[in-house]
């Protein structure tokens, strides 16, 4: 998981997804209602689904484990608890439909005490805060209650294949630092912004992001990464902001 840009809404869109609110809260704001206009707003959805297309990590992948292909538009507050939210553009993320599906649901935990929601909302906060990923296992820790509660709701761990692309997609990572380094070195820039470009599209953009993190602890960075792709990621850092 990591931080996502949203963009505005167009004014034609924004005024379109008031109208249906106040459709939903005239007619009784419920889940049934909410669900009810949700079902058959198609065009409001397909212009939506554009906004998240372009937001989304890497290939349009899920915005919350990063592996799949983003499918499904989720509300990350459900309609079953919010249904005045059912259109509310800062309520919708794209989901794969296993996380949308078989993982959140209507799954919304929240602190006993404080009532906040322990979700990580990557639209409004930096996941990073939240979680640590440990490239060489593939697994994430929870720093935060609402770390814990996000690894639980999306089993970030508990499925094995998640893990295991996370582990592969690390080494991935190194081996296209090295070979960007060493297109540089040989003076093909072309080839070498390839190759920047495919770490930026990697599918699973949570491992470039702790890999770039990294690099702010040296000594560390270079024992993890191994001192070649260290090397080859404070080159290409040096040369592309995107890589800071």
């Amino acid at each position: 998981m990591i931080p996502l840009q949203r963009p505005q809404l167009q004014a034609q869109l924004a005024a379109d997804l008031a109208r249906r609110t106040e459709a939903i809260r005239a007619a009784g704001p419920s889940t049934a209602t909410g669900r009810a206009a949700w079902r058959t707003a198609r065009e409001p959805k397909a212009r939506l689904r554009v906004l998240l297309h372009r937001m989304a990590p890497g290939l349009v992948r899920c915005m919350y484990c990063g592996d799949n292909l983003g499918t499904d538009i989720d509300h990350f507050e459900p309609i079953a608890r919010a249904p005045l939210r059912t259109f509310d553009w800062h309520n919708h993320l794209l989901a794969c439909a296993f996380c949308n599906s078989n993982q959140k649901r209507d799954r919304f935990p929240c602190d006993p005490v404080t009532g906040a929601h322990l979700l990580i909302d990557p639209a409004r906060e930096d996941p990073a805060d939240h979680l640590l990923l440990y490239l060489e296992s593939g697994s994430y820790e929870g720093l935060t209650p609402k770390g814990e509660a996000t690894i639980d709701v999306f089993a970030l761990n508990a499925r094995a294949e998640l893990v295991r692309g996370r582990r592969l997609a690390f080494t991935v990572v190194k081996a296209l630092l090295r070979e960007w380094h060493t297109q540089s070195r040989r003076g093909d820039p072309a080839t070498g912004q390839e190759v920047a470009d495919s770490l930026r599209m990697l599918w699973q953009a949570d491992v470039l992001r702790a890999v770039v993190r990294l690099a702010r602890t040296p000594a560390l960075a270079a024992t993890v990464l191994g001192p070649d792709a260290f090397t080859a990621l404070q080159a290409l850092a040096r040369e592309d902001p995107r890589f800071r």
